[in-house]
């Protein structure tokens, strides 16, 4: 990874924070995009090599366009990590939905503002979650139905694939040699799940069952740095191979029906961009489509 640049969100901690250790290790430089620049400051102390901080607050759209627009270095790889799992119903600082804002709408933004100098590829980290996700055009932000977190969560990680399905069209059609992929940890014990709104008792509990039953943030990090350095083509999606997806060494996996509809790959495309008022950057990628 020598002389390459990558830009992980949420590296401060969990799996980004792993894959980055793990690509400035092999002689990346990094760039941890991060929503507190202490936090980030403190997990960029423990890595080696070239590692910089920098501020980024993927539920908040001016934070997004600040980080992209101060960003003008090539990027050999981005890795849209940051994540929110089931809390309370929140909105971020343009009135979305916190899952839908922070895991798609953020990284939608981010992505397409930092395109025109991204040189290899985009790996976007979704969830098996996906599998029971559905996407509410009627009510994307959750005003009128009750708030479902889990729910939410979901429709916000089968968001990312969709995307990523609709990202690698756009990006062959327009000729540019960049790739689209993407990736989920298994059944990784992280700090994803946030406390808020649960009993102490009722958090220490789930976080119990969880590092009973799943794997090391090391090896969640595993299909993160596979879909980011392994050659595999793009729209690929890489996970465990064990069973069910839970744990194992990286592969590639499969995904649900709805996130292979390429038609509402592109609807959701559509209104990413109007929510977020950014566009695909087809004229800098010098497409004459």
């Amino acid at each position: 990874m020598t002389g390459r640049t990558v830009v992980v969100t949420g590296a401060n901690s969990g799996i980004g924070r792993v894959a980055a250790q793990v690509l400035a290790e092999r002689g990346a430089r990094l760039v941890l995009a991060v929503r507190d620049p202490e936090k980030g400051r403190q997990a960029a102390a423990g890595m080696t090599g070239d590692v910089e901080v920098r501020r980024l607050d993927l539920a908040d759209l001016g934070s997004v366009r600040t980080f992209a627009s101060e960003l003008t270095e090539d990027v050999d790889v981005l890795i849209n990590n940051a994540g929110v799992m089931i809390p309370p119903l929140t909105r971020t600082a343009d009135g979305f939905e916190l899952q839908l804002g922070t895991n798609h709408l953020g990284h939608f933004a981010l992505t397409n503002l930092l395109l025109p100098r991204i040189r290899g590829r985009v790996v976007t980290v979704s969830s098996n979650g996906h599998r029971m996700g559905s996407i509410d055009f009627a009510d994307l932000q959750w005003e009128r139905k009750p708030y479902r977190a889990m729910t939410a969560y979901a429709q916000s990680k089968l968001a990312n694939l969709l995307f990523t399905t609709e990202l690698q069209r756009r990006l062959d059609e327009a000729g540019s040699p960049v790739i689209a992929t993407a990736a989920h940890p298994g059944l990784a014990a992280t700090n994803l799940l946030r406390s808020e709104g649960r009993s102490r008792a009722r958090h220490a509990v789930e976080r119990a069952v969880s590092r009973l039953m799943s794997q090391s943030e090391e090896q969640g990090a595993l299909p993160t740095l596979f879909a980011a350095v392994a050659d595999v083509p793009g729209d690929s999606y890489a996970g465990p191979g064990g069973l069910l997806e839970g744990r194992g060494a990286p592969t590639l996996v499969g995904r649900s029906a709805k996130a292979r509809d390429r038609a509402l790959a592109a609807r959701l495309w559509d209104v990413s961009e109007e929510l977020t008022g950014v566009t695909f950057p087809r004229a800098a990628l010098g497409s004459a489509a």
